[in-house]
C-alpha cells in the first residue's frame, strides 16, 4: 500500500477544521489512492470537542484515512508531518487592534515553529491559516530554521477566490472562466486583488467588464471587506469557505499550474523581482511545477496604481514585522 501522507490540523475542534478534517480524509486533496493520516492539536479545554469531532470521522468510514493521532502538545500532533496546517489561533476579542491580535498569537506559532523543526518530517511543507496569517506564518517560519524557507505559505487563497467570484458575477460568467488572478500582499484589507492582469475567457478583466470605476471601487472594497461582511450577515466569521480555500491552495501547490495561469498564496519574499522588501511574508502571483517546486510569476508589468496598492501592503507588512521582531 501506498505511504500514506501524514496531515497535522491545528485548531481541530474549530468550525475551520470541522469543515477541512472530512475532505482531506475523503480524498479530493491527494488523491482517490493515496492514504492520509490526521494529528490533530487542540488546546486542552478543546480536547473533548476534538474527541467528539474524531468519534465522526470514525463513523464517516472513510477508506482512505488509516490512522487520527489526536494531542494537547505540539510535539505530538507535528511528528513526522508532510503537511501543517496552521488553523489554531487566538481569535480577535471585543477591542482589539490588529496589533494587539498579532501580538496574542505570537506566542503561539513560537511553539508551534520549534515544535515543526524538531517534529515534522524532512518533506514538511506548512500552511497558516489562522489571522493575521502573513504575520503568524514569518513567526513559525523564523522558529523553524531547519526547514526551508520556501515550505512555508500564508493563505491568500480565500481572498482570490472571493475576487474570482465577482468578477466572474459581474462579467456574468463562471468562476472557471476567471484566469490570472492574484491576491498581492496582506491578507488584510490592504490586499490588492490584480484584475489588471486577470482575463475572462481569455479576454482581459477590463475588456470585459468595461468599468474601471467599479473594479477601483466596489470590486476592490468587496473583496477587502468580504470577512466582516460574512460576519456581520452569518454571525461568525467564515469557516467552510476558508476550508475550501485551504484545501484549494494545497492542491495548486501540489498539482501542475495550468500554462499561461498562476494562483496566490504568501510566500518568504526574498529575492522577489517586484522590489517588495525581504524578511516578510507576502503574497505574489505563483506557478506549481506539479513535482514540488514552486515559482513566484516573474516580468508582470505593473502599472502605477497596482505599484501604490502593493506598497500599501508592504507597508503594513513592516509594521506588523516590527510588533513581533522580538520573536523573531
Amino acid at each position: 500500500m501506498t505511504q500514506p501522507i501524514r496531515v497535522a490540523v491545528t485548531g481541530g475542534a474549530g468550525q475551520i477544521a470541522y469543515s477541512l478534517l472530512f475532505r482531506i480524509g475523503n480524498g479530493e486533496v491527494f488523491g482517490a489512492d493515496q492514504p492520509v493520516a490526521l494529528n490533530i492539536l487542540e488546546i486542552p479545554p478543546a480536547m473533548d470537542a476534538l474527541r467528539g469531532v474524531v468519534m465522526e470521522l470514525e463513523d464517516s468510514a472513510q477508506p482512505l484515512l488509516q490512522d487520527v493521532i489526536i494531542s494537547d502538545d505540539p510535539n505530538v500532533a507535528f511528528k513526522d508531518a508532510n503537511w501543517a496546517i496552521l488553523v489554531g489561533g487566538m481569535p480577535r476579542g471585543p477591542g482589539m487592534e490588529r496589533s494587539d491580535l498579532i501580538a496574542a498569537n505570537g506566542p503561539i506559532f513560537v511553539e508551534q515553529g520549534r515544535a515543526l523543526n524538531e517534529q515534522a518530517a524532512s518533506d514538511i511543507r506548512v500552511l497558516t491559516v489562522a489571522n493575521p496569517c502573513n504575520s503568524n506564518c514569518l513567526v513559525a517560519k523564523a522558529n523553524a530554521p531547519d526547514i526551508p524557507a520556501e515550505r512555508f505559505f500564508a493563505m491568500t487563497r480565500l481572498d482570490e477566490n472571493r475576487a474570482k467570484a465577482q468578477l466572474a458575477q459581474k462579467a456574468g460568467a463562471p468562476v472557471s472562466a476567471v484566469s490570472r488572478l492574484a491576491i498581492w500582499g496582506n491578507h488584510s484589507t490592504t490586499q490588492f486583488p490584480n484584475f489588471e492582469h486577470a482575463r475572462v475567457k481569455g479576454k482581459s478583466v477590463e475588456s470585459v467588464i468595461g468599468d474601471r470605476g467599479w473594479l477601483e471601487g466596489d470590486f476592490m472594497s468587496t473583496v477587502q471587506d468580504r470577512g466582516a461582511a460574512v460576519i456581520k450577515a452569518r454571525g461568525k466569521s467564515s469557516a467552510a469557505s476558508a476550508a475550501n480555500a485551504a484545501l484549494d491552495t494545497i492542491r495548486s501547490l501540489t498539482a501542475a499550474t495550468p500554462e499561461g495561469d498562476w494562483f496566490s498564496a504568501a510566500i518568504a519574499s526574498e529575492g522577489n523581482p517586484y522590489d517588495i522588501a525581504d524578511g516578510l511574508i507576502y503574497s505574489f502571483p505563483l506557478r506549481a511545477d506539479g513535482d514540488g517546486a514552486v515559482s513566484l510569476v516573474d516580468g508582470l508589468d505593473l502599472s502605477a496604481y497596482a505599484v501604490e496598492k502593493i506598497k500599501d501592503s508592504e507597508a503594513e507588512l513592516l509594521a506588523e514585522r516590527e510588533a513581533i521582531q522580538d520573536l523573531l
